[in-house]
C-alpha cells in the first residue's frame, strides 16, 4: 500500500523525471506586447494584431546571414506542412538593428511579417540562453511566448510539436464552444 508513495518519493529525490514529449523548450508563459515598424507598408505593427494565431518568431539583423535565412526557411516549411491548419500560423521576423533586408527576402518569404523592432518592448519579452538570434520562438494564440526551439533546430521535430499544439488547441476550442451552447 505504501509502495507507490515510497517509489514516487525516491524518484523525486533522485531527480528522476519523465522525458518530455515536446522538442521545443517550454518557457514560463509570458505575454508579449509592443510595437514595431511593419517594413512591408511602413505602418505601425502591434503584436496584438497576431492574436488568435500561433506565431513562429525569429529575431535577427536585417543583414540576414545564412543562419537567419535558414530560420526563415524552416519557419516557412514548418507552416506549409501543416496543410489545412497552416492558416492558423503566422511567421514574424523581428529585425533588431537598423540594417535593411535584401528585397529578395521579402519575395522569398512573402506572407511573413517583417518588423523593425530595434528598441521595442517586444524584444524585451524574449529570453535567450546566449542570443535571441539563436532560436525560433513560438507564441500561442493568446499572445503568450511559450516555447523556443534550439539553435540549428530539426524542422521535422518542430513540425511534430506544432502539429500536436494545433490539434490540442483545436480540441480545446471545440470543447469550449460546446460548453457555451449549454
Amino acid at each position: 500500500m505504501c509502495a507507490p508513495f515510497i517509489a514516487s518519493y525516491l524518484l523525486y529525490f533522485w531527480e528522476v523525471r519523465p522525458a518530455s514529449i515536446n522538442y521545443g523548450e517550454l518557457l514560463p508563459v509570458k505575454p508579449v506586447a509592443g510595437t514595431g515598424l511593419n517594413l512591408l507598408n511602413d505602418t505601425i505593427f502591434r503584436i496584438r494584431q497576431l492574436r488568435g494565431k500561433w506565431v513562429l518568431l525569429s529575431v535577427d539583423s536585417g543583414k540576414c546571414d545564412e543562419q537567419c535565412r535558414k530560420k526563415l526557411y524552416y519557419m516557412r516549411q514548418v507552416r506549409l506542412v501543416q496543410n489545412k491548419e497552416m492558416n492558423r500560423i503566422e511567421r514574424l521576423w523581428l529585425i533588431d538593428d537598423d540594417e535593411v533586408p535584401d528585397p529578395q527576402i521579402f519575395k522569398e518569404y512573402k506572407d511573413s511579417w517583417f518588423v523593425k523592432a530595434k528598441n521595442s518592448e517586444i524584444l524585451g519579452a524574449i529570453p535567450a540562453k546566449v542570443s535571441q538570434r539563436d532560436h525560433i520562438y513560438l507564441i500561442d494564440p493568446m499572445g503568450n511566448l511559450m516555447m523556443r526551439f534550439p539553435k540549428d533546430p530539426d524542422p521535422a521535430k518542430m513540425v511534430k510539436d506544432l502539429k500536436r499544439l494545433l490539434q490540442v488547441s483545436q480540441m480545446e476550442h471545440a470543447m469550449g464552444s460546446a460548453d457555451m451552447k449549454h
